[in-house]
């Protein structure tokens, strides 16, 4: 059976470029490749087929040959196979040949691409930092010093790892690609140089500070401007502040979190306030005013009405905290705890019993509740 031709096998003319050759063999490749012809018994050969038609042509010299004497001038004694002798239909050295020349194209975006170990430089890792602030401060705002243990360039070597601040030398192993190819059947498989790591490059004489990471271990005092209106949860970012970067690489981000801590008088609901105010029996029955904190450590007069009860609540405008980045501000809510007096003398339980009687008429909840429990207690009986 005659071998196609191997411009007719790409699909493209005798003319085309060699930018016009890569991409017919790079639309050919991830049309014919087997692993997406699973249900095409002749993927595997016809994708043989245009690899050997790829590694000739995109040879200038092999395609030069081929254009004059075709098939033929790599057979018998016109200078072998195509791939230097290596199989006629694609043998593996032909398939390696040209399927890495390939490779990026088709996988660079999954796989890092040729090259991906050139960033010898590694970006420094974020860091967290937990900050606990009062409620006082978090309505307020403040700027607070803060000591963060971080890694930080070295001085020694200026980050390069190197004694003297030298230059690292390009790895022999991956010629500084960060990633080795082999060969394994069918396939090429591309892996992290054992002995860069990854980095492109090998350090011949490491700083002796350092070690050859281009960074040491410090703790860095920083200001932190904290806004007013923070809440817990609340997350800073300070850009660069983070860790170091290797051998000179950028440096991560430090995020500080912020906690605020549980108030003895308030207790916070976004940007309101509430305060629980114990108000004696007798203040509550009669009325008049009472003397609340406010957050900013202020104090505000509030009116009760006479003959209110516990839970009762009474709003204080704009006396909460600010919303954070702007909005407004929150209010304060005074809740009242009625307070039952205790440790009585004969005296004082003389004229509660007396009060008492006289005030069979100013509880409409009692008498409301039990003229309710009576009306269950007569229906159960019938």
């Amino acid at each position: 059976m005659s071998k196609r031709d191997y411009y007719e096998t790409l699909g493209i003319s005798k003319g085309a470029n060699p930018d016009e050759i890569k991409k017919a063999y790079r639309r050919k490749a991830k049309e014919l490749h087997p692993d997406r012809n699973a249900d095409n018994p002749d993927a595997e050969a016809q994708f043989k087929e245009a690899n050997e038609a790829y590694d000739v042509l995109k040879d200038a010299d092999k395609k030069a040959a081929y254009d004059r004497y075709g098939h033929a001038a790599f057979e018998g004694g016109m200078g072998g196979r195509p791939g230097g002798g290596m199989g006629g239909m694609g043998g593996q050295g032909d398939f390696a040949s040209a399927f890495s020349d390939i490779f990026d194209d088709l996988f660079g975006g999954q796989m890092g691409g040729r090259g991906g170990g050139r960033n010898r430089a590694t970006r420094g890792s974020d860091l967290r930092y937990n900050l606990r602030v009062t409620l006082e401060e978090a309505y307020a705002g403040l700027t607070k010093t803060i000591n963060v243990p971080t890694s930080v360039s070295c001085t020694a070597c200026t980050g390069t790892g190197s004694e003297g601040g030298s230059e690292p030398q390009t790895c022999p192993t991956c010629s500084g690609m960060g990633k080795v190819r082999a060969q394994q059947g069918f396939f090429t498989v591309e892996r992290t140089c054992p002995t860069c790591s990854g980095t492109g490059q090998i350090i011949q004489n490491p700083c002796k500070v350092c070690g050859g990471a281009g960074r040491v271990e410090k703790d860095r005092a920083l200001s932190v401007n904290i806004p007013a209106g923070v809440e817990t949860g609340t997350r800073i970012r300070l850009s660069g502040e983070g860790e170091a970067g290797m051998r000179g690489g950028p440096n991560g981000d430090l995020y500080i979190f912020i906690d605020v801590a549980k108030h003895e008088i308030f207790e916070r609901d976004g940007v309101d306030l509430f305060c629980r105010v114990p108000v004696s029996m007798t203040s509550a029955a009669l009325g008049g005013d009472i003397e609340v904190p406010t957050i900013d450590g202020g104090r505000a007069r509030v009116k009760i009405p006479g003959g209110s009860q516990s839970g009762r609540q009474m709003r204080l405008r704009g006396k909460g905290m600010p919303a954070l980045r702007g909005g407004g501000t929150g209010d304060m809510f005074i809740e009242m705890a009625v307070e039952t007096p205790v440790n009585l003398t004969s005296r004082q339980k003389e004229l509660l019993r007396e009060f008492e009687e006289l005030s069979e008429e100013n509880n409409p909840e009692s008498s409301s509740f039990f003229k309710s429990v009576k009306g269950f207690w007569d229906s159960m009986k019938g």
